[in-house]
């Protein structure tokens, strides 16, 4: 009985603490010592650990791990890293340019080389000889070949102005000719890259291959496998991996002297891993001010967009079961971006993870305002920064409603819009409008307006979502609000604007032209007169934002200039989606009330499929059914490490002191999310395909020896 008590006080203590953190009730305002916000203090490596390869932390490594690689080693590595078209990371690994990336990453291209009868998302993709291998049109890889410090020069330009406008406008134009410069050069794709919001700047000039041809690509389930309910989590049981190859341009198969060559052992728990790859954007430098305005704004926003949309292709699916093929993989995406944007926003809420961050920003003001020097050239930015968040929250969320983009704005809005423009023409004499506006071209201009195949279902649904928005930012007594739905919410409302649109088919909008250029700009139609009313509103909140924000990104230069000038390169920059070198230890994480593995195996999957009841998204390719019995279970499968990563990662080689691959970056766990902001090694951890298990799957599962002796050797069997 006194168990049950005590288990009761528990409970009824985790129910007030939650209720009090959920309400934001700061951790000061507790009378326990553990609990008081003012003990938080900013971890050494919140800033993360995403170097560059322009200022590699050797000293570091040395201390931590007693590892100096050389420039040999970080050149190396660097030649054998890939970006994988403009979403990916990729990574050399044979002479003979073969190269490996997630099958995530593969998705689009896979389909783009299916031919007729063929189904390679349900039955993978093997390319059995040499001539096998499929061309993918469009697709490349890029190779970092330059690095240059282009600081001085940009920073030198820069100084002449003398106002932030001027500031930007030269960086904008110095940045141009720097570029234009480079490339003439040195006939490569050049890029000069903000590093500390200024701080620095490197130029990366980058060897592109377009000829990518796809090797190998395992089924959808083997390579997703646990689809949405497993992503961002983990023990993890995923064939994320697929393989290309590059040919030059005689159409040979490249030749490559810098290539990551395949470990026979893997890696084992405690073993230090380095992940090389181009992560995409990180915010990590940010003010606290910044941050809360994505807690307070943004982020809240977006989530309720990416909420709505998922709401609207469930209800299409539900409907329309046909049509799941069609629109499952963008459901897929949108819910993806929830677990991303639900994981961040829980972070920005949560007052410890933000009392570091203000702990680490406080640090920073007293290094600047300690130093005559530095507090007259940055002392005041952190206020000044503070001041235009604080403007920006006072039109951010009216500027939202009355914006229109193609993701979620019905249809029925850019009818309008182009309405109003054709009403504009028709106006003038014939002689004096454009050729799309006269005759058979108007014809076929209003045609297009409204295809045969109009999705009104999806567009109805997205109007519903799109009048809740109006009412939700501008109010249900704002004047364009009222007009569009007349006073109604949900179904009603969409049933109200349908009811008085003449929108809403193509006889009842040529009916509309033919009235002439009058009867469209009254105004009468609803839509129509969101676009001659809230456009305009929208379009003058939008350039006082920008004044604003042109403002702060001048703040943000010289911020970044600070913080260089006070901690160097011991703080790496943020994500730029350039190549970054990140160090961990493979190990797992306290979750759920007990401990998740460092690594998994190869039976764990058979126990998801079984205890899954066989169903989807744990179902298997009937391939994996019966497997061989040289097929080994106890296989390490996919493992976590303490190794910094965010979205464009996917595909980043893993790899040991040696350069040798061990891994595939293909994930984060969910602890993992608020690493946009902050990075803490206490719980994020990187999701890899191990080694030993890709080799295992391919030799013995999908039986192509030729491209698991390729990864063996180092180069293709002659």
């Amino acid at each position: 009985m006194e168990f049950f008590k005590l288990k009761l006080k528990t409970l009824i203590l985790f129910f007030i603490l939650t209720f009090t953190l959920s309400n934001g009730i700061g951790f000061a305002q507790s009378s326990y010592n553990w609990l008081n916000l003012d003990t938080v203090k900013a971890g050494k490596f919140d800033n993360g650990k995403m170097w560059t390869f322009d200022f590699p932390p050797n000293e570091y490594f040395e201390n931590e791990y007693n590892f100096n690689p050389g420039d040999e080693w970080y050149n190396n590595v660097r030649l054998a890293a890939l970006r994988f078209a403009n979403y990916c990371s990729a990574s050399f690994v044979s002479a003979d340019g073969l190269i490996m990336t997630n099958h995530h990453c593969a998705r689009m291209t896979v389909t783009q080389v299916t031919r007729e009868d063929e189904d390679l998302h349900e039955d993978g993709f093997i390319a059995g000889t040499l001539e096998d291998e499929r061309p993918v049109p469009g697709l490349y890889v890029d190779q970092l070949v330059l690095i240059e410090d282009v600081t001085d020069e940009i920073h030198d330009a820069i100084d002449e102005a003398k106002t932030d406008e001027e500031k930007l406008e030269i960086e904008f134009n110095k940045i141009s000719e720097i570029e234009e410069r480079y490339s003439e050069q040195t006939g490569l794709d050049v890029s000069v890259t903000p590093l500390y919001y200024g701080g620095k700047y490197s130029l990366y000039g980058y060897k592109r291959y377009n000829d990518v041809r796809l090797v190998f690509a395992p089924e959808s389930q083997a390579g997703s496998f646990g689809g949405d309910p497993d992503n961002f989590t983990y023990p993890r049981y995923s064939l994320d991996c697929s393989f290309y190859r590059v040919y030059d341009e005689e159409g040979n198969t490249l030749q490559t002297e810098n290539f990551l060559k395949w470990s026979e052992n893997g890696i084992k728990a405690g073993e230090v891993v380095f992940v090389v790859g181009n992560p995409a954007s990180t915010n990590r430098l940010k003010t606290a001010a910044q941050l809360e305005y994505y807690r307070d704004i943004s982020y809240p926003r977006t989530l309720e967009m990416i909420n709505g949309l998922i709401e609207s292709y469930n209800l299409l699916i539900k409907n329309n079961p046909e049509r799941k093929v069609d629109l499952q993989d963008r459901l897929f995406s949108f819910e993806n971006s929830k677990k991303a944007y639900t994981g961040m926003l829980k972070g920005l809420r949560d007052p410890v993870l933000m009392q570091r961050k203000r702990d680490f920003e406080q640090n920073f003001i007293n290094a600047v305002q300690s130093d005559d020097e530095l507090n007259e050239k940055y002392g005041d930015l952190w206020g000044k920064i503070e001041e235009s968040r604080s403007e920006l929250r006072k039109y951010s969320n009216e500027r939202f409603a009355y914006s229109m983009n193609r993701l979620t704005t019905p249809r029925y809005f850019f009818v309008a819009d182009e309405l109003v423009a054709i009403a504009q023409e028709i106006a003038l004499p014939e002689n004096e409008r454009s050729e799309l506006y006269v005759g058979e071209e108007l014809e076929n201009s209003l045609n297009a307006l409204m295809p045969d195949d109009f999705d009104y279902e999806m567009n109805n649904n997205m109007l519903k979502q799109k009048l809740e928005t109006l009412r939700r930012y501008l109010g249900s007594d704002n004047e364009i609000v009222k007009k569009m739905t007349g006073g109604k919410v949900g179904d009603e409302a969409v049933e109200y604007i349908l009811a008085n649109s003449s929108l809403t088919n193509l006889d009842d909008i040529k009916d509309l032209v033919e009235e002439g250029s009058d009867a469209i700009l009254s105004g009468d139609d609803p839509f129509i007169y969101f676009v001659l009313n809230g456009v305009p509103k929208g379009e003058g909140l939008s350039t006082t934002m920008d004044a604003i924000v042109a403002n702060e990104d001048a703040y943000n230069q010289l911020l970044g200039r600070a913080l260089f000038e006070v901690y160097g390169t011991s703080i790496p920059p943020d994500a730029t989606f350039t190549l970054r070198i990140s160090d961990g230890v493979v190990v797992g994480f306290p979750y759920n009330g007990t401990v998740a593995p460092p690594i998994t195996t190869f039976y764990g999957m058979y126990d998801r499929y079984n205890s899954f009841t066989k169903k989807f998204p744990w179902n298997l390719h009937e391939r994996w059914l019966n497997p061989p019995t040289e097929f080994d279970l106890s296989t390490p499968f996919n493992f976590v490490s303490t190794n910094d990563i965010i979205g464009g990662n996917s595909g980043s080689p893993v790899i040991n002191k040696n350069a040798e691959v061990v891994g595939l970056a293909f994930d984060g766990n969910i602890q993992g999310l608020p690493g946009n902001f902050i990075f803490r090694t206490e719980e994020n951890r990187m999701v890899s395909v191990h080694s030993v298990g890709m080799m295992e799957a391919i030799r013995h599962i999908y039986k192509i020896n030729r491209l698991a002796d390729e990864l063996k050797n180092g180069k293709m069997n002659n």
